[in-house]
């Protein structure tokens, strides 16, 4: 009889375990395509268990075999390859592609990942504002992302997102950012003494490739206004975190159960993510023994405190390790790689547009004289911010901003289902034509003269921080560390682009310069 009953059991979870599959796999994502089918939104067919990966793959192959070949052949007639702004046909050239097929608003699959891209600006307005909790983040950030992301600020929806949020974005408001401009300075200032004692070692003209350089200031940066004097070990967490980074760069998002496989890629992002845990709550044992400091740390733990038990639907879904760890992490992030990614960049366009360098120092050396720049004076910048503002329309670090329905949910006439994931592609927008006008691909700071409201005929498509309500706590300290870095370089160095810079915007979770970026630095 026990045997029996144990063949039986056995094949009910056998039985269970291929419904199950057969739903993930095909029931629900036929399901809700086929709800937007029917309000005339349709796209490519997807494998069932692929969906459109294979054929994304092919373009974006095709594409870059196509690049290759007309980079080589101008190389060949001696012809000057002039720096291209034009990189989203290469990296998403599958958007391009099926949005002439399919319009403006389609449907694709990554894997079991059913998405609506919305490429509409009306459509992208309405979703970007909406207040709702029904829209919320893809389940996918906190389950194929969990090692880096887990239920933190950016992957985290409904009420445990309205908690964090509360606690964390006023610690990132303008007025407590400024009084981390000192600390900001002092790291500054320690990295532009490596670029003077390497010059003098060079002689005149030293060439950097200064990505590194960058990340490391950005993460003394994040390391000394999140843990103050523990900061040391901070810096160590970062190392770790940007490994985890490129490892999880890697891996499949939507594929049912790829991210279990036990392969090397895997293993190591297990082995990280266990290491990265152990070491922020190591930190967190050691701040609550030596008592309290005003960082973004301490502010992490006041919050968690509140965590359990003030809230029975948040008691249940996030607990204080998991709130302090996956916050930290998430600081670790998107203070961290979004901010030194950015800096890259900045430092390639002036270096590529000698005039705007000459301007923004010229500026620069007005406002601030040989003098250290204070909140008042980075105010007064108005050069070096149309610049960044620039650089973050051509080469906006964040690729998508993402949603997903919660709830059946009606956007702008459109009947989106419960559990159908929407994505936005920020840089596609902003380098819309028809949106920024013919000069879009163009770096023209200028535009930004009368800041963002006026860049362009729908302000709204200018998203590289996001918009709305879920917009980035962490934009006024991204923002002022720009500044405060570029001031200091722009005062101290001129620059320009080495021979041996290699223009290649990878997509890397974020957009980064693929092969760094390279310098001819000399001491002004």
């Amino acid at each position: 009889m026990s045997i029996a009953v144990e063949v039986v059991v056995a094949l009910g979870a056998v039985l269970f375990g291929l419904f199950h599959f057969l739903n993930v796999l095909v029931l629900r994502p036929k399901s809700l395509r086929s709800k937007l089918h029917k309000q005339g939104i349709h796209g490519p067919t997807p494998h069932f268990y692929f969906g459109n990966i294979k054929e994304m793959k092919t373009l974006l192959l095709q594409q870059q075999e196509s690049q290759a070949k007309q980079k080589q052949e101008k190389e060949d007639e001696d012809v000057c390859v002039s720096i291209s702004h034009n990189w989203t046909s290469t990296l998403f050239p599958h958007i391009h592609k099926w949005r002439k097929e399919y319009g403006p608003t389609y449907l694709f699959s990554s894997g079991s990942v059913q998405w609506l891209m919305v490429t509409d600006m009306e459509l992208v307005k309405e979703i970007l504002l909406n207040t709702s909790l029904n829209l919320g983040k893809p389940s996918y950030l906190s389950k194929d992302m969990g090692p880096l992301l887990g239920q933190g600020i950016v992957s985290s929806s409904g009420p445990i997102w309205v908690h964090q949020r509360k606690i964390i974005a006023p610690e990132l408001y303008p007025d407590k950012v400024k009084a981390m401009i000192d600390q900001i300075v002092d790291s500054t200032y320690i990295m532009v003494r490596s670029l003077e004692s390497r010059i003098e070692r060079d002689g005149v003209v030293s060439e950097i490739k200064i990505d590194e350089d960058l990340r490391s200031l950005s993460a003394d940066i994040i390391a000394r206004v999140s843990f103050g004097s523990n900061y040391v070990q901070g810096k160590e967490i970062f190392t770790k975190i940007g490994d985890l980074l490129k490892l999880l760069s890697k891996i499949y998002i939507g594929i049912p159960g790829f991210r279990y496989l036990p392969n090397e890629n895997n293993r190591q992002i297990w082995r990280l993510e266990k290491e990265i845990n152990s070491n922020i709550s190591k930190l967190v044992k050691q701040r609550q023994e030596e008592g309290r400091e005003q960082d973004l740390l301490q502010m992490i733990l006041e919050g968690a405190k509140n965590c359990e038990g003030s809230d029975s639907l948040l008691s249940s879904s996030i607990s204080q390790d998991r709130f302090i760890i996956d916050n930290c992490k998430t600081i670790f992030f998107a203070g961290h790689d979004t901010t030194s990614i950015t800096a890259s960049w900045c430092l390639m366009l002036l270096a590529t547009y000698q005039d705007w360098q000459d301007c923004a120092r010229a500026e620069v050396l007005e406002v601030c004289g040989n003098g250290i720049p204070d909140a008042s004076m980075l105010r007064s910048m108005k050069t070096l911010t149309m610049v960044i503002q620039e650089t973050l329309r051509l080469y906006p670090p964040a690729v998508f901003v993402t949603r997903t329905a919660l709830q059946d949910i009606n956007i702008k006439g459109i009947e989106v289902p419960k559990g159908m994931n929407i994505q936005i592609p920020i840089s596609i927008l902003q380098h819309d034509t028809d949106i920024w006008g013919p000069d879009a691909l163009e770096f023209k700071p200028e535009r930004f003269a009368n800041g963002v409201i006026e860049s362009c005929k729908i302000p709204q498509a200018y998203m590289p921080f996001g918009i709305g309500s879920r917009v980035c706590p962490g934009q006024h300290l991204s923002m002022i560390e720009l500044k405060v870095f570029l001031s200091l370089i722009l005062s101290k160095f001129r620059f320009s682009l080495s021979s041996s810079y290699v223009h290649s915007p990878a997509f890397r979770l974020l957009i980064a310069p693929g092969k760094g970026v390279v310098l001819n630095i000399t001491r002004i």
